[in-house]
């Protein structure tokens, strides 16, 4: 009885190994350990930590993340982040952390940017040319106009702000500014580009994943002796 127990619980973990794999919102590890999401709908990897800026200050400090940034990028400043409010950033720090996780290529990848908005992005709600519009109606089930209560259910991601995220897009009728996308309640909107808001980073298509982790491995490997032991037994 234990034995075929043990058997049926190794499946079903596999299984749910498998079944995420083939989800719409795909979690996996990139290169170095990284958490990544991929989205079939908008064909982009997202990043699995939705304030990875803030969680990179927050280990590593906030000089050492900045300094990082600025040796990578000609025009960013410590005066683009918010040292208080770790991983709020105006546009040009946002674009800045972009190209910062390209030169050390995060997760495998060197194509890291804002998300888009779509080649004619409007405002308002329920807008779902653009990637974040994607995600958060088309994947997430989110609801517009309901304020805090609007954001969807989002397990495959850690560390959402219930704040604005910039986008890459700063072609917007008001001069000096660029389009953001307000994650708690799904509006889409333009700001001028010096308000600080959270940085999120995509990656064109999938990122490669990894192997799978040993313990999953180990897990494969001992299900498949169990199976070999009970034929053993059955033929004694």
């Amino acid at each position: 009885m234990q034995f075929k127990h043990l058997i049926m619980t190794a499946g079903l973990t596999l299984g749910a190994i498998s079944f995420n794999a083939h989800a719409s919102l795909a979690s996996y590890f990139g290169a170095g350990g990284a958490g990544l999401v991929y989205s079939s709908v908008s064909d982009v990897t997202w990043t699995q930590d939705a304030n990875l800026l803030g969680t990179l200050m927050s280990i590593q400090g906030f000089d050492t993340v900045v300094d990082a940034i600025i040796a990578v990028n000609n025009n960013v400043g410590p005066h683009d982040f918010d040292s208080v409010n770790l991983g709020l950033t105006n546009w040009n720090g946002a674009n800045g952390f972009t190209n910062y996780l390209n030169s050390i290529e995060y997760g495998g990848s060197h194509q890291w940017r804002l998300p888009g908005t779509g080649s004619n992005p409007q405002t308002g709600y329920n807008q779902t040319d653009g990637e974040f519009g994607q995600l958060f109606y088309s994947e997430l089930g989110g609801t517009g106009g309901l304020g805090l209560a609007g954001i969807p259910n989002t397990s495959p991601f850690d560390n959402e702000q219930l704040y604005s995220y910039w986008t890459n897009n700063g072609n917007t009728p008001l001069l000096g500014g660029a389009w953001f996308f307000a994650y708690p309640d799904g509006n889409q909107s333009y700001y001028f580009r010096t308000l600080d808001l959270y940085a999120w980073a995509v990656s064109p298509g999938q990122v490669a994943a990894v192997p799978l982790p040993g313990a999953v491995w180990f897990l494969g490997s001992g299900l498949i002796g169990l199976i070999g032991l009970s034929r053993r037994r059955l033929v004694a």
